[in-house]
């Protein structure tokens, strides 16, 4: 960890860039920028107790989808990560019953770690998922990467630091930070990046407001939410004895309560909706919470609740800035109106990964005046959508209808809970999402130069459609046959801008070299001469920009490359004879 610089009588502390919220989003923003050489301070402020117990005890996400895996894997953690969390052999199921003790109504089988990694090791050159879904309780995962971002040379770690005032001015953010029986601090930041809650000081410099159509249930009122973590000893004993799952869903007329498995053994992560919960007790307190539990399974068991919390999501922040003057926002940029698939927490994550480069670029002087307006650009669209498909995902089990004799030992009975596995089957399936994971795309971007013979793939939240068009995700391609650590075409690419010369005769890449050079923006060439490559990417010539996303591409250079250069850093056009 680096020592902070120490200047003046007031012990003014400075850094490149101060990171406001320890939680995976900051983290891996302060990651990433520590794999560019930029330096960062994270200020932890959350309280190490509360009523709740400790923040680790919270209930959080539980998907690291196939987007933030491929980010972890950029960072070289993505095999730590995926040894927290359930077992490798464990399946990861989602399965549906009437209660945990009762029928069946249906399950989508998936495969554990070791399987999804075997089936990995045996795909096709053009396989999409190196890197899948990955099922690991988010606390875990930060207490991981906190533990990892304290070991890094570039990133310092300031524990229970909490920032009450900030100002700016064109050069720098002024931060004063507090931390009880602790002097108080102040510290100066080239950028502050707020990773935190809607409380936060650098979020309320931001300005703005949410505002947007929150979450509705069938009623059209607001779908306040209960979540826990829980110890059940006896779940798998002597409860819901069969085939283990990730996921356990109970659907019944009295309620609808979702347990997704953590250890894959006795700790349970609870989420429910509580529109579609009768009444009972209160489900805001460890009592009622033990309640639900004990509803859902159709008999007694113990119920440990070991941390809580109770909510009504918010709209999306359609008006917040994510940018005002050197202030950034990520992480909850669009705080979802559901936990389900995690979309929060992966689309943090990828918005730290398009931020960390252009913060790193500006920082080292090869960014242009244009490039940092290009984050709000790119990522607020993304945002949205990706809060519409979790809006969509929420309208699943809580919506369907639950029909009186749906637990009923008779054929009326068994008629209904075929009607009803086979509506839950369909929603368990729509759970997969492989274009909200892989999807996104920078379409119309000001940094990307789009292909004019070419239209972007339709949006599909239920598909992902490999392709080089400028925007998108490149393309992933083995390059061997092993398919281990280095056979990835990600592990290949620099860690800046690369450029793929593809096929067996590509045009030569000096001039853009040279332009490159003459910016300052450092420059990967990757020659690739399989077949497969040029059949996926479609052109001898591919721009990859650092955070794995298309920025150009064609069969010959342009007429000039400083044009380009200038427009994927975001200098603007380029005019010879002048400085870029």
């Amino acid at each position: 960890m680096n020592a902070p610089t120490m200047s003046g009588p007031a012990r003014l502390r400075e850094t490149s860039v101060a990171v406001v919220g320890a939680g995976p989003a900051g983290l891996l923003l302060a990651l990433l920028l520590d794999r560019y050489g930029v330096p960062s301070v994270v200020f932890d402020a959350e309280d190490a107790e509360d009523a709740e117990g400790t923040s680790a005890h919270r209930p959080y996400a539980t998907t690291h989808n196939a987007r933030t895996m491929e980010h972890y894997r950029r960072l070289g953690i993505a095999a730590p990560i995926r040894r927290l969390g359930l077992p490798a052999e464990h399946p990861t199921d989602i399965a549906c019953f009437t209660r945990y003790g009762g029928h069946e109504l249906t399950r989508l089988r998936q495969p554990g770690t070791t399987e999804l990694l075997r089936q990995a090791a045996a795909a096709p050159r053009t396989d999409q998922l190196p890197e899948p879904s990955h099922r690991a309780h988010q606390a875990d995962v930060d207490a991981f990467l906190y533990e990892h971002a304290c070991s890094r040379p570039n990133i310092t770690v300031r524990p229970g630091w909490r920032i009450t005032a900030l100002t700016q001015n064109a050069r720098q953010v002024t931060l004063h930070a507090e931390r009880p029986d602790h002097p108080a601090e102040d510290w100066t930041a080239r950028y502050a990046v707020a990773c935190t809650g809607g409380g936060s000081a650098v979020r309320r410099a931001l300005g703005g407001r949410r505002t947007g159509p929150g979450p509705r249930g069938h009623r059209g009122a607001a779908r306040p939410v209960t979540a826990a973590r829980l110890r059940l000893p006896t779940f798998h004993r002597e409860v819901c004895t069969g085939e283990r799952a990730w996921s356990y869903w109970a659907v019944n007329p009295d309620l609808v309560l979702q347990l997704v498995a953590l250890n894959g053994e006795d700790e349970f992560c609870l989420v429910a909706d509580l529109t579609a919960v009768t009444v009972g007790a209160d489900p805001a307190t460890p009592a009622g919470i033990a309640d639900l539990v004990r509803r859902a399974a159709g008999r007694p068991l113990p119920v440990e609740v070991i941390g809580h919390r109770s909510w009504t999501p918010a709209a999306p922040p359609a008006t917040q800035p994510f940018r005002k003057g050197r202030l950034l926002l990520i992480g909850d940029v669009a705080p979802l109106p559901t936990p389900t698939g995690g979309f929060g927490l992966n689309t943090g994550a990828d918005a730290a990964a398009n931020l960390a480069w252009k913060l790193a670029a500006v920082l080292r002087g090869w960014g242009g005046p244009r490039l940092l307006a290009t984050y709000e650009s790119e990522r607020r669209p993304v945002a949205l959508r990706n809060t519409a498909a979790a809006r969509e995902l929420a309208e699943g089990p809580a919506d369907i209808e639950r029909p009186p004799d749906l637990e009923a030992d008779t054929a009326s009975g068994a008629a209904a809970r075929d009607r009803t596995g086979h509506l839950l089957r369909r929603h368990a399936e729509h759970i997969r999402s492989p274009g909200v994971q892989l999807g996104a795309r920078y379409d119309g971007s000001p940094i990307v130069a789009p292909d004019p013979e070419a239209e972007p793939p339709g949006d599909s939240w239920g598909t992902y459609t490999p392709t080089s068009i400028p925007g998108g995700r490149a393309p992933h391609l083995w390059l061997d046959d092993w398919h281990g650590p280095g056979s990835s075409l990600f592990d290949r690419l620099g860690p800046w801008f690369t450029l793929l010369r593809l096929g067996p005769e590509p045009p030569g890449a000096k001039p853009l070299q040279a332009a490159a050079q003459a910016h300052g923006m450092p420059l990967t060439v990757l020659d690739i001469d399989l077949p497969a490559a040029r059949d996926l990417y479609e052109r001898d010539l591919v721009l990859i920009r650092p955070d794995q996303h298309v920025a150009w591409r064609g069969n010959q250079l342009p007429t000039d490359p400083g044009d380009l250069v200038a427009r994927v850093t975001g200098a603007g056009p380029h005019q010879p004879g002048r400085p870029v």
